[in-house]
């Protein structure tokens, strides 16, 4: 059982997954803020590889990808920095990035690279279907870690049935089709959330984009089982100079 599905079997409501960007703020932030994450009560820590052209990041998370690269971040050295991460942490971590960056450091090499250091997950919004099904999945698979794949409120039923077939770990519901910090009024998304709730689903299902604060995590957890906090995280990282802290008051006010 990965660590993931191990913490569905726990807990099934409320659970929260805070995205941050590795190397940012400091080229030196990612363990220390996992770590805090952790003490502070979330559930899942989403580290996004910082990539020059991030299709679905909005603008305060490509300004964090442009500072973290700026500052040398790359796959190899993320791998690095989480060569300590089993040794100072439990909680699942999941990586989402790009399919460029990955294809240059190497699919199989990145996967088991990712696997040595216990990541848990892979998010890859620009893997299709079809290819992964046909060729990635099953390297995903042979080294152990769980696929997530997303899903809109244009998508149809069929294909989530699909997508919720193919994925392990959970379902990400993306709230509405737009980039990461888009303003979103939670409450029109019930109707899709609630019709995901009825579908009786392999995979739990957490809601993504425009989850910034209590009120928004409570709303999206109402029909699903938990939510994901990325460009309100991001922001409030900026320019700080005491990560724990910011981490403390960060998930001090959605929890």
């Amino acid at each position: 059982m990965s660590r993931i599905t191990d913490l569905f079997a726990k807990k099934n409501k409320n659970v929260l997954n805070i995205y941050c960007t590795a190397g940012y703020p400091h080229a030196d932030s990612t363990m220390r803020i996992i770590k805090s994450l952790e003490q502070y009560g979330a559930d899942i820590v989403e580290l996004g590889m910082p990539y020059s052209d991030p299709l679905a990041d909005g603008p305060v998370i490509q300004e964090s990808s442009t500072i973290a690269l700026s500052r040398g971040m790359t796959i190899k050295k993320l791998f690095e920095q989480l060569k300590v991460l089993r040794q100072q942490s439990k909680i699942p971590v999941i990586l989402m990035g790009y399919m460029n960056p990955v294809m240059q450091y190497g699919f199989g090499k990145f996967c088991a690279d990712a696997a040595a250091v216990g990541v848990d997950g892979l998010i890859l919004p620009d893997l299709p279907e079809y290819e992964f099904e046909t060729e990635y999945g099953a390297i995903i698979k042979k080294h152990g870690l769980d696929f997530i794949f997303l899903v809109t409120p244009e998508t149809s039923a069929d294909r989530v049935r699909k997508l919720d077939s193919l994925s392990t770990g959970f379902l990400y519901a993306v709230s509405s089709s737009s980039t990461t910090g888009s303003d979103k009024n939670m409450a029109d998304t019930s109707a899709y959330l609630q019709r995901l709730g009825a579908m009786n689903l392999k995979n739990p299902v957490l809601v993504g984009f425009g989850i910034r604060d209590r009120a928004s995590f409570e709303a999206a957890s109402r029909y699903a089982n938990g939510a994901i906090i990325g460009t309100a995280f991001v922001k409030a990282l900026g320019g700080s100079k005491d990560e724990e802290q910011v981490v403390k008051e960060f998930l001090g006010a959605v929890l």
